[in-house]
């Protein structure tokens, strides 16, 4: 597979008169490949093969769908190690955590495939003589998927597994940061014997490749995982066509503790939900609020094993690799600038690295910031990287106040020990996902999705299969 062409239509291809994008990796800033800068034509084109495809695809009994995408899903664990190592290379996390990264894309494969035999209708009695209401799932038809480059591998499977066992066909803009992973991919699915034109992956910029995926008349269907920021603009380009958008975007995870809390467990679960890929985590612990009576003893806790993580070589298996760029860099150190600016105060002090072993590459040790209200920009803005702000409360009522003052919905934490503060929680905390005395980490027969600022739509369990069909009803008449 050459990385300077896209898979189009079954085939790679050198598209014509583009320019070429150098991926570089981040722990070494090293160029590791040269990909295409893809154009509209390009885009077209790949739209083009996937609505040739699709009704053919469509066609095919379902479970026969869903067997080549089981092929996919063992061969995407054949080649685990490369996967991983590519992965590496590309985006900079831990070598176990890109093996994990593998393992989570292989299981949306497999459990999308799962589904192939529930994909259900009803059959509802008419108000009128010899007559049935049946109501049917349907494709889709093309879907377009548009991966953020935090996880780039298992994000393309997510919805590559569901918009395929549906019956639609897909075509993956990989992300220009770390587009490995979806060609990858694609290369994998030649091999398992996905029909030409049904799967699709192309290069390039949002602003332009992406766009013209979007706003195209041939695409049906947008499911995108990044930024808020992002997915506004989709929204808007979405609009003419009315496209159907599932949008998984930006989050600011609350952090929860209370005074009963399991402290050493509360602890690891905010070591893990913060500094896993490098805080590079949507569903990432953003701002912890530590009940009062027990915040010291907490926060002694946590300094210790911060300051334990090891920061280095992602091949080695370290704590922390590096961040994904020197622009992703910029932007925490301007965040955490404005915070201490407006009255955080820094606990830990950590930010770029560039002596010795850190010379080369994108490195950023931890930070950890107190503050004293919830004003401070610092807790508006999504950090995507090693810092964690946090505040005292003095009752469980506060901390529920100041986490829903926030314009996102995705994720948030709770350690406590009283029951009725759980049962309390589903109804009083304004967010789609709710880990108890747990770190993160979605599992596939859930369902992940952002409410608010967070996006629209949502992926996995039987909620985000469903996303994938349409619903048709048809009046059957024997009189």
């Amino acid at each position: 597979m050459d990385q300077r062409k896209v898979f189009i239509d079954g085939e790679w291809l050198t598209p014509s008169g583009v320019d070429q994008i150098e991926v570089e990796n981040p722990a070494n800033e090293q160029v590791i490949a040269t990909i295409p800068d893809c154009d509209a034509a390009t885009a077209h084109i790949a739209l083009t093969a996937a609505k040739k495809a699709q009704s053919d695809w469509a066609g095919r009994p379902a479970i026969e769908r869903a067997r080549v995408v089981h092929a996919l899903a063992a061969l995407v664990l054949e080649n685990a190690d490369s996967l991983a190592v590519s992965l590496v290379a590309e985006q900079g996390k831990p070598i176990s955590q890109a093996r994990g990264e593998v393992q989570a894309a292989a299981n949306f494969l497999t459990y999308a495939a799962e589904n192939a035999r529930r994909i259900d209708g009803d059959i509802l009695p008419s108000d009128n003589p010899d007559e049935e209401i049946v109501i049917r799932r349907v494709p889709r038809g093309v879907v377009v998927g548009l991966t953020a480059w935090n996880y780039p591998l298992a994000l393309a499977t997510r919805k590559l597994g569901p918009a395929l066992v549906a019956g639609n066909s897909l075509v993956l803009m990989s992300h220009e940061i770390t587009p490995l992973a979806g060609l990858n991919l694609a290369a994998l699915a030649q091999q398992a014997g996905i029909p030409a034109g049904v799967f699709n992956v192309i290069t390039g910029r949002g602003a332009v490749a992406g766009r013209a995926l979007v706003e195209s008349p041939l695409s049906d269907m947008v499911t995108m995982t990044g930024s808020t920021r992002a997915g506004r603009e989709i929204f808007r380009s979405a609009a003419d066509q009315l496209k159907v958008l599932s949008l998984e975007l930006g989050g600011k995870a609350p952090f929860i503790v209370m005074e009963d809390a399991d402290l050493d467990k509360a602890v690891e679960a905010a070591i893990i939900a913060r500094f896993t890929n490098c805080g590079q985590v949507c569903t990432c612990n953003e701002r912890m609020y530590l009940h009062q009576d027990i915040a010291d003893l907490f926060m002694r806790k946590f300094l210790d094993r911060v300051l334990s993580l090891r920061i280095g070589d992602p091949m080695s298996d370290p704590d922390l690799g590096p961040k994904v760029s020197s622009v992703e860099i910029d932007k925490i150190e301007e965040l955490i600038s404005a915070a201490i600016s407006a009255g955080a105060e820094p606990i830990l002090r950590g930010g770029r690295l560039r002596d010795g072993d850190f010379t080369r590459g994108h490195w950023m040790s931890p930070s950890v910031l107190e503050l004293h209200g919830n004003d401070n920009p610092i807790i508006r803005s999504e950090v995507f990287g090693p810092v964690v702000p946090f505040l005292r409360v003095s009752s469980f009522e506060d901390a529920v106040e100041k986490a829903n003052d926030s314009d996102y919905g995705l994720s948030a934490y709770l350690f406590t020990q009283d029951i009725r503060r759980m049962m309390r929680v589903s109804r009083e905390l304004n967010f789609a996902e709710i880990y108890f005395n747990r770190a993160n980490g979605e599992q596939v027969q859930g369902y992940h999705a952002g409410w608010n600022q967070s996006g629209i739509g949502g992926e996995d369990g039987k909620y985000g299969f469903d996303g994938y069909l349409k619903k048709q009803t048809m009046y059957v008449n024997w009189s």
